[in-house]
Parts: C-alpha cells; structure tokens; sequence
C-alpha cells in the first residue's frame, strides 16, 4: 500500500490529451469547475469516502470552516484491468456515492482533490502497460469529477516496483502538461532521514523524466517517531535530500515539500496529539513549506469509549480529542481562520506497560492466538502468518495488545 496486468491502449491517452487544456471544465455531473486557492488543496485532509465509517464532510466544513477534501484512494480493479475505481472494488465509471459527496463539498464553497494508490491494494501503476495509459485511468477520474488537484500517494509494495513508480511518474507528468493547472502532490514514507531508498529513487526518477509536482510529501509516522520533534527533524532531513537531488537552494525545497501526518495512536502505537500537530504547523508554516495535511478525517473524533491510546482504529484517533480537533490544523495552514481549537483534554495516566512476550521472528510462522513483542508492544495473531511485521497495517494478521 503486484502484478502487471493489461490495461487501456496508448490510444486511450492520446484521445485524452487531445482534450488539453479542457479537461479541468469539462462537463461533469459534480457540478463547480472553479478551483480554490492552492493552499486549500495543500491543507486537504484525507478522507475515506467509502470506508471506516466516512464522516458527513459538509458538517466538518460547518464546524471548521475546512473547504478542501483529500479523497481516497484510487486502485486498480481487484479482479485485474487498467481501469480506476474506489478501493479496487467500486467502479469510478458508474460511482454515484462519491460524486454526491464531492457534489455536497461543492455546493458549500469547497472543493476536494483525490489521492491514488495509498498502503494496500494493487495501484494502476502496477497495473498498466506503460505512462500513457496510467496517466489515461487518472485521466477518467480527472474529467469525471472535474478535479483541480490529484494526490499520488507512492509507498510499499508499489514503490519497490521500479516499473510501477515509472508508470506513476510518468502518468503525473502527463497529467500535469494535459490539464493546465492541476495541483499535484506526490506523497511518500518518511524516515528519519527524511525518506528511505526507495523515496529517494522515486525523487530520482521524477528528475529523470524532468517532473516536478507542486509537492514532494513525506509520512514521518510508523518508522520509530516520538512526537513532533522527531517529524520536523525529518521534514529538516528531507528538505537536505530535495537539495541535493534536484539541485535546488534550501527555500526552493521547502517550496516543495510537505508533510503529511497521521492524527492521534499510528499503525505502530506512536502517538501524535493536537500539541504535536501545532509544532509541526509552526515549522511549516515558518519555512513556507507547500502542504501540511494528515491521516485521517475518519480519525478524528474521540473513541467511544475512550481507549486511552490502546488500539490503532480507522475511525477515531485514540487520544483525548472533540470532534475534528486535527482538520483546525489544517485550516489554520490553508491561511483562515477556524473557530477556537478546544484545549486538549488532560490524558488518562498510562497504565503499567505488561511485561514483553517473545520477540517477533520473519522466518516464524504464526497461527491464531500466538504472541510476541515488537516495537516496544505484545501482538496477537489474527490469523495464520509469516514474515508480516506486526502494526504495519491496521487490517493486518496482528493485533495490538499493548505496550510492553
């Protein structure tokens, strides 16, 4: 978040690039061709709008005063083709849900872009033959919904796959010269160097093919973070490896750099509370970096009941929070003013870590009921398994039994 596939024709694309500089305001049944600022599109934060119980996004809008979306994610057909659809299993062809909730965004003054790929899933990228006919799925997404700014969202597996992230690239790149205007951020894992090989080789091939994105994003979350101090070491990290691949001065890199987090408990039992989200937003915003957005819409409310940050769920954050807490940040980087963030509430005190199981092995099979440690916290198995580290996808074979 594997196989090469067929998909659309070369043919495809050029039918679409034909269409230039009309794609963005073509006709389409979601309604507004007029764009909002880029620095809307910069602060969207992601959301789900079929999965993990999707929050109604015109009452966050009200509370907030949030105007732009991160939709995701794109993917290939789960039964195989080159064509976009919802999660791998909803059509983008014959979607009617999400064009009513882009319709609803609209009709309040707002906007959305919409991110591919993501953790999970096989992306068109793997996907399709080649650039051009990527860039033609993208491309029925783009006209369908009459976007004005895509996200492509590049982690494992698919960014270990050399031709897959050539296909990404490319597809970005033609989307890009195809319909003026487009904002287009490209987002990927962090470490606390900044970004792991496989980021660097994917900056490397966007150099290659001469592509520059509004924005390069990282993910500092799920690698051994430890709150805002850790991330903005990352974003400093990133901002010297964006330097040195692309030969640009250190303003003109963070120019094009961005942030994205993961709100509250993270895959791996991290945690990032709202006074995490303000040290990061202040070093944003001082370094006039591009984007600052985060993981997730579907996330940010409290759990009921509270769980004290025991547990990674795809529909609350797991630390103390009221409702939409995060989405403030990202109103406040889009340059408007939300109302007043409400104090964070005081945390529970962390119960006594219990003492840590046998530590995890990638040559081990699991079956359901084992357990282990790792990364400080006890596992459960789920299922039977084999090399899958544990917390690296909250629908993985593993279950988070606390910290040890």
């Amino acid at each position: 978040m594997r196989r090469l596939r067929a998909c659309l024709g070369a043919a495809a694309a050029v039918t679409l690039a034909a269409a230039g500089a009309t794609a963005l305001v073509a006709s389409n049944a979601s309604g507004a061709t007029t764009a909002l600022g880029n620095r809307w599109y910069a602060a969207a934060p992601y959301l789900m709008p079929l999965d993990n119980d999707p929050p109604d996004p015109g009452a966050i809008m009200d509370a907030t005063g949030l105007k732009a979306f991160q939709l995701a994610f794109i993917l290939a057909p789960n039964g195989g083709g080159c064509s976009p659809t919802w999660g791998g299993t909803a059509p983008v062809s014959s979607d009617t849900a999400v064009q009513s909730m882009i319709s609803t965004v609209r009709a309040k003054g707002g906007d959305v872009s919409v991110s591919i790929g993501g953790y999970g899933g096989t992306k068109l990228g793997q996907a399709c033959a080649d650039p051009a006919s990527t860039a033609a799925a993208y491309q029925q997404v783009i006209t369908k919904y009459g976007l004005h700014a895509i996200d492509f969202d590049l982690e494992e597996p698919e960014y270990e796959n050399t031709a897959a992230i050539h296909n990404e690239i490319g597809a970005a790149k033609i989307l890009q010269q195809n319909n003026p205007g487009l904002y287009v951020s490209v987002t990927t894992a962090g470490t606390a160097d900044g970004t792991g090989w496989f980021g660097k080789q994917m900056l490397l091939e966007a150099k290659s093919q001469g592509f520059t994105p509004n924005n390069f994003s990282i993910m500092p979350f799920d690698g051994g973070f430890n709150g805002a101090a850790s991330q903005t070491s990352a974003l400093t990290n990133f901002n010297s490896i964006l330097q040195s691949t692309f030969g640009w001065d250190q303003a003109t890199a963070y120019a094009h750099e961005g942030f994205s987090g993961m709100n509250g408990r993270s895959d791996t039992g991290e945690i990032f509370t709202q006074a995490d989200f303000q040290t990061v937003l202040d070093y944003a915003t001082s370094h006039n970096m591009d984007r600052f957005t985060f993981w997730s819409l579907n996330r940010d409310r409290q759990c009921s009941p509270p769980d004290n940050g025991g547990r990674t769920s795809g529909t609350c954050s797991s630390v103390a929070q009221s409702d939409w807490d995060f989405a403030k940040y990202s109103v406040r980087f889009a340059g408007a003013t939300p109302p007043s963030i409400t104090p964070t509430p005081t945390p529970t005190p962390t119960p006594t870590p219990a003492s840590c199981k046998t530590a995890w092995s990638a040559s081990a099979v699991y079956t359901a009921g084992d357990e282990v440690s790792y990364g400080k916290h006890n596992w459960k198995a789920k299922w039977w398994t084999q090399n899958e580290v544990p917390g690296a996808s909250e629908w993985g074979p593993w279950q988070d039994e606390g910290a040890c």
